[in-house]
């Protein structure tokens, strides 16, 4: 076999991989966009696969209606912005350090890192240092223990380590200061991977809810994805049904779960495309370096 039908033969078989991949991931996601816009009877008969059958946007209406709802979107939008903003900003000011070599006790900080990634207190310490710090029932009890990720702040080390240090000496040269450098020099040039973790960041919090269900009680501050957590496991979804009007035929529960689905997911979703330039080469550079 010569090379060039090997070349085919790989691109075929992968290309055929990776299209079952995207089927596989893809079919879930479409199969939910189908229930949300589908009618009762096809829903209860079961005729819905990828494609909504007798198209109806009535999940939907009720979903928008419900006040909580869009409360619930907005505080989560405000609260996933500033995760990220304060995330990133301690995630910086601990990598940027601990790149110098010297640090006095570099290499054990990056132990005392690294041991964490393995083990932890577990949930009811931790519950018991939220509780003992009077964090229960405060956004900062969603923002503070997940303020840096080990696992982002070492992808971050690692790319901070791949820039040439001459970039560096030459500004200290000029007489600028490190704050200057990081500012000025080394976070221009860093923009793929702080895209990269920003989305991380970002992701993991809108997606968030088991620290809100341990340390909420109060409405005001549930995430929408404990919304919608709590209405797949208390079948909440009879709070939406009685606002619907006398004209109209209640909604199966299915078809109400899976609306509150997309209408979490959606929002998360339009954020990748503006990110994806940086996304492959930020995670990549990361990872490669050091």
């Amino acid at each position: 076999m010569s090379e060039r039908t090997s070349n085919r033969v790989f691109d075929i078989v992968n290309i055929t991989f990776i299209s079952l991949f995207v089927i596989f991931c893809l079919a879930p996601f479409l199969h939910t966009i189908a229930i949300s816009l589908s009618s009762n009877r096809a829903i209860t008969s079961g005729e819905v696969t990828i494609f909504p059958k007798e198209f109806n946007w009535d999940a939907y209406i009720q979903v928008f209606s419900d006040q909580s709802m869009i409360y619930s979107l907005g505080f989560t939008s405000v609260l996933t912005v500033a995760t990220t903003v304060l995330c990133m900003l301690f995630t910086l000011a601990a990598a940027y350090p601990l790149t110098k070599k010297k640090l006095k006790g570099r290499k054990l900080f990056m132990y005392v890192i690294i041991i964490t990634m393995f083990f932890s207190g577990g949930m009811i310490p931790e519950y018991l240092l939220i509780r003992d710090l009077n964090l229960l029932n405060s956004v900062w009890a969603l923002i503070l223990p997940g303020l840096v990720s080990p696992f982002n702040l070492i992808i971050l080390i690692s790319f901070f380590r791949g820039i040439p240090e001459s970039l560096e000496e030459s500004a200290e040269i000029d007489g600028s200061s490190h704050v200057h450098t990081l500012f000025k020099i080394i976070l221009p040039l860093s923009m793929p991977v702080l895209a990269t973790l920003a989305l991380f960041y970002a992701v993991g919090r809108w997606n968030g809810f088991q620290d809100s269900l341990l340390y909420i009680n109060d409405p005001k501050l549930y995430p929408l994805q404990l919304k919608l957590f709590q209405m797949v496991q208390n079948n909440m979804v009879s709070e939406l049904t009685l606002m619907e009007g006398a004209n109209r035929a209640p909604l199966t529960p299915e078809s109400l779960k899976a609306a509150t689905v997309i209408f979490a997911t959606v929002p998360i979703l339009l954020v990748y495309p503006w990110l994806q330039k940086y996304f492959v080469s930020g995670a990549m550079l990361g990872a490669v370096k050091g």
